[in-house]
């Protein structure tokens, strides 16, 4: 499994993203993808998705700044509320579980 991707359009703003948890949900496997930029632009997408709808480029595709961080990115924070930061639960087979 490829651990990075770039979305085809942008996601809150951003466009390049690291697999860091497989989920089985349901005989389904699932993927939770994390924004390399921002921990909390971060989605859950079946595998299947991921590989086969179109939507994402296998690895990390070289775009120009405007490009990977649009103007929605600079929307999406001026949106959020962080008196809590986000947290990411990694599962022990993770490939960025440290500890």
């Amino acid at each position: 499994m490829n651990l990075y991707w770039t979305s085809v359009r942008p996601i809150n703003g951003l466009r390049h993203f690291v697999c860091v948890n497989e989920l089985l949900d349901k005989g389904d496997l699932k993927l939770l993808l994390v924004s390399v930029i921002d921990i909390e632009v971060n989605l859950i997408v079946s595998k299947n998705e991921l590989e086969n709808s179109g939507s994402w480029n296998i690895g990390w595709l070289e775009l120009n700044k405007s490009e990977s961080i649009t103007q929605d990115y600079i929307a999406f924070k001026g949106s959020k509320n962080f008196s809590e930061p986000t947290k990411l639960l990694l599962n022990d087979s993770s490939k960025f579980k440290l500890s």
